[in-house]
């Protein structure tokens, strides 16, 4: 195979770049900096492409350099932006380190999404007013097959010619996706298509339900779905509003077919914390996620990856990592991030600043601002990622650990929000400084203003290599910024911190033991002993809910001392010994309290034989009450099995 090579281009003379340096941090082949690959030394170009395995540092062309490829039937080349994010700045330092670590990155391997296969026959129901609708159904229906739903009292034009259906009522709920859509609606009268003059109708009924692939709303009403923007298959458009409307019609005709979509997250319920006989503990997921794709499943959670549009909050904000981002991969991002701290800090002991963007508006305001403004400073390394909502407090805390000195988020209008401001402050309050930072510019000027500033110092001596689940690199990150073994507070809601326990209260029955879904609460099977691992704990909240006692409550902290990886004993007790072997088991307290609570107090302990059966263990208890005078499980010989002959014969006796 052959060895991958960089081929470099100024652009005209545009920007500086340094190919000795780049070679070096990178261990990647650089060509001579050429000047217009994409013009006057396009044969240089073509020639690389036809020897296959070479990266262009160039985004701009990307398509000239793919169609060249498609015309020489060879390799689409790799691509990597060092113009637009480091080359184009107003910033006088050298770009050389932010090059590298940005073709690092570029080269990194980046494994595809999974997907599925979603079908679409075609089949359209079209909602809102009469004109519009209809209108729409006229356009689309000799692409798709069209049903229109018109208001109840809604007028039909005598003119339908019955290319596509009409039915009047309302829509009562409706639920799936691009090719799975289910609806039910109220009031439903279906067209008669025979007689003459007006047309008539059946008589209204509230049972009515169908399936369709794709929905064009044109109503006014509110939309059908949450974050309707998101669903696939739900084109929604005002209807006052031509360009809009014509949009949607281009759209829905388009989606008829079969089409992969992307599987964005990964689940495992084994992990998930959401409740315990039916007692309900994290919901973190639930509650942010905009879409409704998850919803409760028994003890755990299910994700319809149908309705899931991977906007990432939940894999950002799951405290057990039951839902992980995949999309690329949670260590993906990790290894990203690594990436590019390391082959900064091989040609620059300057401390480099993040820059999370998505591929869309972020993107384009970076390149506005590289051609038009000051361009990113030379320490601002951007990183570009799918979901700016799953880069949660662990992403910013290994990119602290990692050596970089701050981390900004830049956000978009199609970000989703709700769950970001919380991460934000979880990861500032364990770093013990402000050093992530939400923006959201409109503009360039917005960005350069808040970026054209000194780099704050690293939080970190060494920087970290961060592997491991997203809990792990939280508190590697976390001991690597805080050399005290401490313990730090944080807010409600956290996925870190430990319980308390009223020792008073607390009768040592272990049904929080029994229920904690991470196993951070345990037992001793050699006495009794409540013991709990702080590390494991991810504060879901399900044994303050389960105690009989109210003895247990949270207190939201990551603990950085040793003492968090290691289960200690929260209450222990002594064991009662059997009054006949002698064998220790329960309780004391609890034995001599049932003792004094039930003797000559109740129906069943009215005697001492009685009463002595609570002081005894299960073997002796079972033998106890098999030899006492009322044995439930004394009895006479077993009665014969009647067969079918005994019947027989005593209908011949009589």
């Amino acid at each position: 195979m052959t060895e991958t090579r960089l081929l470099l281009c100024d652009c005209r003379k545009s920007q500086a770049i340094d190919a000795e340096q780049i070679e070096r941090a990178t261990g990647i082949p650089c060509s001579r900096v050429h000047t217009e690959l994409c013009r006057s030394e396009v044969e240089v170009a073509g020639e690389a492409i036809r020897s296959g395995n070479v990266i262009i540092a160039c985004q701009q062309e990307r398509q000239t350099f793919e169609d060249l490829a498609a015309e020489l039937e060879a390799e689409e080349p790799g691509f990597a932006d060092i113009r637009d994010r480091a080359g184009w700045s107003d910033d006088t330092r050298p770009a050389a380190a932010k090059m590298a670590a940005l073709i690092a990155d570029a080269v990194l391997p980046r494994p595809g999404p999974r997907v599925m296969d979603v079908t679409s026959g075609g089949g359209c129901l079209i909602l809102g007013e009469a004109e519009a609708a209809l209108s729409a159904a006229e356009h689309l229906c000799d692409a798709l097959s069209v049903t229109v739903l018109l208001d109840p009292q809604a007028d039909v034009p005598l003119s339908h010619d019955g290319r596509f259906d009409i039915v009047r009522g309302r829509v009562k709920s409706a639920t799936g996706a691009l090719g799975q859509f289910k609806l039910s609606f109220a009031a439903l009268q279906e067209r008669i298509p025979g007689g003459r003059g007006a047309f008539n109708w059946t008589d209204p009924r509230d049972d009515g339900r169908t399936e369709c692939d794709l929905i064009l709303d044109l109503s006014r009403e509110a939309p059908l779905f949450p974050a309707h923007g998101k669903r696939e298959g739900y084109l929604r458009a005002d209807p006052g509003n031509a360009e809009a409307r014509t949009k949607a019609l281009l759209e829905a005709s388009q989606l008829i077919g079969t089409f992969e979509k992307p599987i964005y997250v990964k689940l495992d319920q084994q992990l998930c914390a959401h409740s315990r006989a039916q007692k309900t503990g994290c919901r973190r997921c639930l509650d942010l996620c905009p879409t409704g794709a998850i919803s409760p499943d028994g003890d755990h959670v299910s994700v319809d990856t149908m309705v899931c549009a991977g906007c990432g909050t939940c894999s950002a904000v799951c405290p057990s990592g039951a839902i992980s981002y995949d999309a690329p991969s949670v260590a993906t991002l990790f290894k990203r991030i690594q990436t590019l701290g390391s082959t900064w800090r091989k040609l620059s002991a300057d401390t480099p600043r993040l820059l999370v963007h998505d591929s869309k508006h972020g993107a384009e305001i970076i390149r506005l601002s590289a051609r038009y403004g000051k361009g990113l400073p030379a320490d601002v390394i951007p990183l570009e990622t799918s979901a700016i909502a799953s880069f949660g407090h662990a992403e910013a805390l290994g990119a602290l650990a990692c050596g970089f000195g701050s981390v900004t988020l830049l956000l978009s209008p199609e970000t989703e929000k709700d769950g970001i401001p919380f991460q934000t402050e979880l990861a500032n309050a364990i770093a013990g400084d402000a050093r992530v930072i939400l923006l959201e510019p409109v503009d360039p000027d917005q960005l350069e203003e808040a970026l054209y500033h000194a780099a704050p110092a690293p939080l970190v001596d060494h920087p970290i290599l961060p592997l491991g689940s997203r809990r792990q690199i939280t508190r590697l990150a976390a001991k690597a910024m805080n050399t005290e073994e401490t313990a730090i507070a944080l807010g409600a809601g956290s996925p870190y911190g430990a319980v308390v326990l009223d020792q008073d209260a607390c009768t040592l029955c272990l049904s929080c033991v029994s229920l904690c879904p991470s196993g951070a609460l345990k037992e001793n099977p050699d006495q009794p002993q409540l013991r709990f691992q702080e590390d494991a704990c991810l504060q879901c909240g399900i044994c303050t809910t389960i105690c009989p006692e109210n003895a247990l409550t949270l207190d939201p902290r990551l603990n950085l001392g040793d003492d968090a990886l290691a289960p200690i004993v929260l209450k222990e007790e002594e064991p009662f010994s059997c009054i006949e072997c002698g064998k220790p088991f329960g309780v004391r307290s609890t034995v001599e309290r049932l003792t004094g609570k039930l003797a000559g107090k109740h129906s069943m302990f009215q005697n001492e034989k009685a009463v002595r059966l609570i002081q005894m263990c299960d073997d002796c208890r079972v033998n106890a009450v098999y030899h006492s005078e009322n044995n439930p499980f004394a009895m006479g010989e077993r009665p014969r099995v009647r067969t079918s002959d005994d019947y027989i014969s005593k209908r011949r006796d009589h």
